[in-house]
């Protein structure tokens, strides 16, 4: 269903709850390394204030504006969190004839209760698979270099499907 939303009601200029800020970034660890980018061709779009990307990033960039370019360090606690337990072996047994294992790759388990979580496998032997609980980038320090490219507020229909539409055609930026 088409939102009737114009463009002119959506446009603001700073990053608040309920907007759908439009952000490149450069994301390095302490090494320098890069980790993740994301680009003016291909910006990382969300709902500001819904808790969908990292709780320090979203921090420094409440009240940021369009053309804004900062650097903003982001503890574990406040990124992937800390590292806690240890890998666990799990039988290749137990998978799918055929099943082809990578190094770095994530699937999904279930708990007891039946809820869903992530694993990431990290290392591989002969008869078992190694799965950590901890995402890949937990314990560490992450280091954005940030620039903010645009802002709208977010649509209706936005907020109730708790998403960005990027295929409105009134939600482009």
């Amino acid at each position: 269903m088409p939102t009737t939303e114009s463009r002119e009601s959506l446009q603001t200029d700073t990053i608040a709850p309920n907007t759908v800020p439009s952000v490149v970034f450069v994301l390095s660890n302490d090494a320098g390394e890069v980790l993740d980018l994301a680009t003016r061709e291909n910006p990382m779009r969300y709902l500001h204030g819904h808790d969908q990307i990292l709780r320090g990033l979203e921090k420094a960039l409440d009240g940021a504006r369009i053309g804004d370019h900062f650097h903003v360090d982001v503890p574990p606690e406040e990124g992937y969190g800390l590292r806690d337990g240890e890998p666990q072996a799990v039988p290749k047994s137990i998978f799918p004839p055929g099943t082809q294992f990578r190094i770095g790759a994530g699937m999904t388990a279930k708990s007891d209760d039946g809820k869903p979580f992530p694993l990431w496998i990290v290392s591989i032997d002969d008869d078992h698979v190694y799965v950590d609980a901890n995402h890949p980038l937990a314990g560490l320090t992450l280091h954005f270099d940030v620039e903010v490219v645009a802002i709208r507020k977010a649509t209706q229909d936005e907020l109730k499907d708790g998403r960005v539409h990027d295929g409105c055609n009134v939600c482009r930026v």
